[in-house]
């Protein structure tokens, strides 16, 4: 049976690594699926350390959309094991496409947050459809100061709405700090 793992925590709290050491002792064939885009210099610095501290065994997709056609990916066909590397990138991204910014209409941002949760759910699904586990890596935002711009706003807020959907079908959720990683789904209580 498949399961679903969702790492999540601040801005470098070892996310990408405590997800990475989830997987580094399975022997299968792992997916690597990169949502970022290297736009600028600094962007691609973090890319190239991700490069080099992932496994190279690893199969790598780079995608930040349109999953349910992963099915027809040869490396999604033969693997045991994804990573999604990460949920709040991937939104990034999806904003610039659609040009998102403090202007939009907020009717706008709701049809964006349903495409987008769809595509999710898509992935979601077919992880389990094909038997695959899958860790995904995301940022918890909901704790800082509340941004000062209607586009970080939606941003934050889509993020949230998107991480609780991921956290609700997850088997585990591992929450990231200081490089520490704790499985808070156990935790979880009865409201």
């Amino acid at each position: 049976m498949s399961e679903i793992i969702l790492v999540t925590g601040g801005a470098r709290s070892g996310k990408s690594t405590i997800a990475e050491k989830i997987l580094l002792n399975k022997n299968e064939d792992i997916l690597y699926i990169a949502t970022s885009i290297a736009f600028d210099e600094e962007m691609e610095d973090r890319v190239k350390k991700h490069q080099e501290r992932r496994d190279k065994r690893w199969k790598l997709v780079e995608t930040y959309k349109d999953f349910h056609k992963l099915v027809d990916n040869e490396e999604f066909k033969n693997c045991e094991y994804i990573l999604l590397d990460c949920i709040t990138v991937m939104l990034s991204n999806r904003f610039f496409d659609d040009r998102m910014g403090n202007d939009t209409e907020l009717e706008k941002y709701d049809e964006l947050e349903i495409e987008i949760l769809k595509d999710v759910e898509n992935l979601l699904l077919i992880s389990r459809e094909n038997n695959k586990n899958i860790v995904i890596v995301t940022n918890e935002l909901g704790m800082g100061v509340v941004p000062i711009d209607r586009s970080s706003r939606m941003y934050r807020d889509i993020a949230g709405r998107i991480n609780q959907h991921i956290a609700s079908q997850a088997d585990k959720v591992v929450l990231a700090v200081s490089g520490i990683g704790v499985d808070i789904k156990k935790f979880e209580i009865d409201c």
